[in-house]
């Protein structure tokens, strides 16, 4: 069935009904995760019926369709279905060109896909249509000369087993052409945006492709380390999801309006802690943090998060992103739960050699979802190592974990071992996390630590914040429409070591007889993106009273009645 109904999955895009549908979606994109794991058989048999559903429906909720088919490409290439699995890559990407403003997804990713399972089954005609699809959305998209010459060369390949010489002399060429000097316009000098470095630390293999992109793939390899420049827009809102998104980062790469991985460039260890301590000597406040991202994440994704998670904070340090071997597909859980712990291992010895090299006198270390998996373990590790013990100098600044995907129990006796490490250590949980949700199923219904609402843990070595009002993922969520995002707590974080009491938004839960407090975060109530600015200019300024802070409100913010909610937040910020 899902081969032929690719046809509709095209035709849709002439009838999309935006937001119909939605409420039947929710626990059903919360269901078929598990499903998926347990039995894909009956996965697929289940998204057939519901693609049915929706296609007789009078008003077919397009993006629910598309997530679908998504889902239903990598159950099939698990299955052994390659042929349909490529079909349907190839409709998806179709649909995304038909539909970017409303479904905010990257064509090429899919025509890229679909290009390595037709070249997989020796279908070259399917596989070169797929990669000029792919080429034509990097050419028209902007995306580095690196980009296009990979695309060029894999169509020269392609072209070669077709037995036509002449296309494929004709292709190499255009990839010789694509790396010659060109005008500063097209090469991403031009103004417009602004780089940022990501340093990075990565156990996965390299992928063979020489595009930054597709640079490291989900295969295991050894620790590799690097540079990895991400572009941001002049015209960025910190918070703001511009069109295409950019926190779900499934966009049209254009440097000019949307977060770009431009490079990545590897380096022998005592390169990369040359070039990693010369930043943080020139960074403001020679800090660094270290991002650990989550379950079905990519490593060029991860960059582009990383580097927007520092652009919004206005970090006044060095962004670093440590990305272990996820398969990036919403199926591949086990998969990335496999890997996840021998990454672990790598992971600590990396946030050792950062300590001992990288000239941070402050390292902060944020690590979202299954990636807690990764940083408890290694956490635990390196403080046994290190004999390190209750009464200590931390060794890290703030330790941040977001919705972790780790099993309650576990979490809890670890962090005695782990608290000595760090000034603070804090947990995000949700309510609102279908990942989250989905691992309870799969763990026997044992809690997650990163789990919200009543369940949210409560322990003293760690200060528990419900986030469950920003909805699923409290990293991705925008702050334009509402003002509201964790970023303004983790700035207050990094920048001043607050206790949940004197930060903005947070309000202690009543429960009755629990001697450890929990807080709920609070949607809308702190001027997020005016307090940022705030933030950032306190931090720049070295601010230390309140009569400072106060000053630097009055200087930055434009709007009285703003200014005015700002006065009683600043002050407990800085107040002793």
């Amino acid at each position: 069935m899902l081969r032929s109904a690719v046809i509709w999955l095209v035709a849709l895009c002439l009838f999309v009904e935006p937001g119909a549908g939605r409420a039947q979606s929710g626990n059903l994109l919360l269901d078929l995760p598990y499903l998926a794991q347990t039995d894909p058989q009956a996965a697929l048999a289940r998204i057939e019926e519901e693609l049915a559903a929706l296609e007789a429906s009078g008003a077919p909720d397009a993006r629910l369709a598309f997530d679908l088919y998504r889902m239903a490409a990598d159950l099939l290439v698990q299955t052994g279905r390659q042929a349909d699995a490529a079909d349907t890559l190839m409709a998806l990407g179709q649909f995304a060109q038909a539909q970017r403003a409303l479904l905010q997804a990257d064509p090429a990713e899919h025509f890229a896909a679909a290009a390595d399972l037709y070249r997989a089954l020796g279908d070259w005609p399917a596989a070169r249509a797929a990669l000029e699809a792919r080429l034509a959305e990097d050419r028209d998209g902007a995306r580095p000369a690196e980009v296009i010459a990979d695309d060029l060369r894999q169509l020269s390949d392609v072209a070669q087993q077709m037995a036509d010489p002449a296309a494929a002399d004709s292709y190499r060429a255009a990839a010789a052409a694509a790396l010659a000097p060109v005008d500063s316009a097209t090469r991403g000098t031009a103004d417009g945006y602004r780089a940022v470095d990501v340093y990075y630390g990565t156990d996965r293999a390299r992928s063979g492709r020489s595009g930054p992109d597709g640079f490291y793939g989900a295969g295991r390899g050894t620790l590799e380390l690097g540079i990895a420049t991400v572009t941001i827009p002049d015209v960025h809102v910190p918070g703001l999801v511009e069109k295409p998104s950019i926190w779900r980062l499934e966009f049209r790469a254009d440097p000019a309006r949307h977060v770009v991985l431009q490079s990545v460039t590897p380096l022998e260890a005592d390169a990369f802690y040359t070039h990693l301590h010369g930043a943080v000597e020139q960074s403001q406040r020679k800090e660094a943090f270290v991002f650990i991202h989550g379950y079905n994440v990519s490593f060029d994704k991860a960059a582009r998060r990383a580097a927007q998670i520092a652009y919004d904070m206005s970090f006044a340090g060095v962004p670093i992103l440590y990305s272990w071997p996820s398969a990036d597909s919403t199926v591949g859980y086990m998969a990335d739960a496999a890997v996840v712990q021998l990454s672990a291992r790598r992971l600590s010895r990396f946030l050792d050699d950062l300590r001992a090299r990288s000239g941070a006198e402050t390292i902060h270390i944020v690590a979202h979802s299954m990636g807690n998996r990764a940083l408890t373990e290694a956490l635990e590790l390196l403080a046994l190592r290190n004999g390190v013990h209750e009464g200590d100098a931390p060794v890290f600044g703030q330790v941040l974990f977001a919705a972790p995907d780790v099993d309650a129990g576990l979490f809890r006796e670890m962090l005695p071992t782990i608290r000595p490490l760090a000034e603070r250590l804090t947990l995000y949980a949700s309510d609102q996390d279908w990942a989250l949700v989905a691992s309870r199923k799969l763990h026997g219904n044992m809690p997650r630590a990163g789990i919200g609402g009543q369940d949210t843990l409560a322990d003293p070595n760690i200060d528990s914040i419900d986030m469950s009002e920003l909805g699923e993922d409290m990293l991705m969520h925008s702050y334009f429409a509402d003002d509201s995002s964790a970023m303004a707590d983790m700035m207050t974080l990094f920048g001043f070591n607050v206790a949940p009491q004197r930060r903005c938004g947070l309000i202690e839960e009543d429960r009755q007889g629990q001697a450890v407090p929990v807080w709920d975060y609070r949607r809308g109530v702190c001027a997020d993106r005016s307090l940022i600015g705030v933030l950032a200019g306190m931090q720049r300024e070295g601010i230390q009273s309140p009569e400072e802070a106060h000053q630097i409100v009055r200087s930055m913010v434009i709007d009285p009645a703003i200014a005015a909610r700002l006065l009683p937040v600043v002050d407990r910020i800085v107040s002793n």
